[in-house]
Order: structure tokens, then sequence, then C-alpha cells
């Protein structure tokens, strides 16, 4: 193996201390995730459903939001434009912004629209139920607008974006053909954790599906290992080029840099209590990574470090810098195994 192709611990750890000095953009779907957690120890008299004994309520940032958490989390800035209603889950994800030093200026909010909420019940580790309050109405255009006006002031600060869509309502194709071209404009590289169409977010530096939503966006069902690379060329292909980053869950991550060539990083094999967030965590990590100088399998590592942390815990979680640094001997080991 190269040189330039091994992995280093003191390079990979240099390139973490370097989070604290940038600052990212994220604009997407912000959600309120609740989480009622307790015990159960008999079954209901009106209908064969467990009695859940809550011991325990808790608030968190979901959604873009969790992005921006595990951005915090790992020691950079971030400025965040979403919208919510201006109702009581509003107001506590705003609160939630602010205990993370985050301002809420780039976040509209909308009379009459409720705030996304996940409401989460959890007995002895396991999600029992879910409820959701939520629309998927796009936003009134003349909040569109100040998004895209808050961006717009944003990209001459920034290093780096991520644009989430979490497709309940806040982007539309012409909101996302409109902020790409904005960040484009200020030479602001964007990464993207797509759910639906892909061709708005054309000019894309990265693009980071899960292996489902990869296989539904390119339209092609992986049967074997060959598969995924005509996968990962239809997506190329509406992409018009960029780096693609397929997670694959205890597998690890696939990369397709700009010269299509297919880099596999395996991951540590880990007890997992909870997936949820695992692509939030990610994303965050990928990116920051990258706008640290960091090369496509290298900031691969890294993030397989933090999503290996998160997954080890409860609930939408998020990994801290120490956290990564101790988790990164483990996934360079495991990366490189398979070279």
């Amino acid at each position: 193996m190269s040189a330039r192709n091994s992995l280093d611990l003191r390079r990979l750890e240099s390139l973490l201390n370097r989070f604290d000095r940038l600052h990212l953009l994220v604009a997407g779907d912000v959600l309120l995730d609740e989480y009622l957690v307790g015990d159960v120890d008999r079954i209901s008299p009106e209908a064969p459903v467990p009695v859940v004994h809550v011991q325990s309520e808790s608030l968190a940032l979901g959604g873009a939001g969790n992005v921006v958490r595990n951005v915090r989390a790992l020691g950079a800035g971030c400025t965040f434009c979403s919208s919510v209603g201006t109702d009581s889950e509003g107001d506590a994800l705003l609160g939630l912004l602010e205990a993370l030093d985050v301002s809420s200026e780039g976040i509209e909010r909308v009379d009459g629209r409720p705030t996304t909420r996940k409401s989460r019940i959890v007995a002895r580790s396991q999600q029992i139920v879910r409820v959701d309050r939520e629309t998927h109405e796009p936003i009134p255009a003349a909040i569109a607008r100040k998004l895209i006006r808050t961006t717009e002031a944003a990209a001459a600060r920034v290093d780096g974006a991520i644009l989430e869509d979490y497709g309940k309502g806040l982007f539309t194709r012409a909101t996302i053909r409109k902020l790409m071209q904005t960040l484009a404009a200020a030479k602001v590289p964007v990464a993207v954790d797509p759910k639906g169409d892909l061709s708005p977010f054309k000019g894309a530096a990265l693009v980071k599906p899960n292996l489902r939503e990869a296989e539904e966006l390119a339209g092609i069902r992986m049967r074997e290992s060959r598969d995924l690379d005509r996968i990962a060329a239809r997506l190329r292909s509406k992409l018009g080029g960029g780096a693609i980053a397929i997670t694959r869950g205890g597998d690890g991550m696939s990369l397709y840099d700009e010269s299509a060539k297919r880099i596999d990083v395996p991951t540590p094999k880990r007890e997992v209590f909870d997936v949820q967030g695992a692509g939030d965590t990610t994303i965050a990590a990928l990116v920051l990574a990258l706008r640290a100088g960091a090369r496509l399998r290298e900031a691969a590592v890294i993030a397989n470090a933090a999503a290996g942390t998160v997954i080890g815990k409860v609930g939408t979680a998020t990994a801290s810098r120490d956290e990564v640094l101790a988790a990164l001997p483990s996934a360079i080991e495991a990366a490189e195994a398979e070279r």
C-alpha cells in the first residue's frame, strides 16, 4: 500500500483537532424528538397493549437539528437555517438551539404550521411506539425567500454546507436549486443527505445516502457487489459528478471519489443499542473532516468512528471529539484490514 493511501493515527487526530476552526452551514427540516422512557410490568385491561410506567421524559433536536448537534459536539461552529411553527414545540426547539450556542436568527417561524414532533415511547431500551405530528405541505413562498436570503448572507463566512431534506416541506425543487446556486456562487462546497429527487442538488460536492436510499434513488436493487457500482454511476449521472458515500450499516461505507473508483471502508463490529441518528453523525463528521483537509477515505474512517460511538447509545445521540479520538484506533484497524 502506498504511503498516501495508508492511515496514520496521528494525522487523523490532527484533522480532528482542526474541527474547532471550522464553521458549517446546515439547512434542512428540523424535528423535535420527544422520549418517554419507562418500564413495563403489565398488559392494559383495555386493550392487548403494554402499559408503560413513564420514569423520565426528554426533548432533543432531530432531523437537520441532529446534524447541528453533532457539528457542535465535534467542536465546530454552526449556522442553522430552517423553519418551525409558532407553537410551544417551536419554542422548545429554539431553547435547545440556544443551549448549543447556535443562533436562532436563521429559523423562520410560520403561523398555523405545526412544528414537526416525533414522540417515542421506550421501555427496557426498546422503542414500543412512535407518534408523529407533522405536515408535509411546502412552507409559504415568502418564508422560502427569507431562507434563501439568510443562506446567502451566511455563505460568506462558512467553510462548508450540509443540506438535509427530510421531506417535511422546507425544500421545494425551486428552493433547492436557488440554494445550490447561491452556495456555488460563494464557492461553498455542499454535502447532501437526500431523501428524494437528486436532480435539484446537481453540483453537490458530496452525497451521502444509506444503501436503501441509494437503491431507491438509482432505481437499482443491490443483489451482488457490482450492483453497487451501477447504483453509484446512476447517482453520479444525476448529480453531474461529486463524491458519493453510501453508508451500509455494520458493513461501513463504500466511497466513490472524483475518479469514480470504489473504496470500501469497513467499520469495527460493535454492540448496537440504537441506530437512530447515526446518519446525521456520519455526514457531520464526513464534512468536517473533508473541510479540515482529509482525503475521502480518511474522512470515512473518522465518520465510522463517530457513528460507531452513537450506535452504542440509546436515542438520538452525538459523538464528542474525545469519544471519536478514543474510537479512532479500532476504526483504522478495521479499515486497514480490508486492504
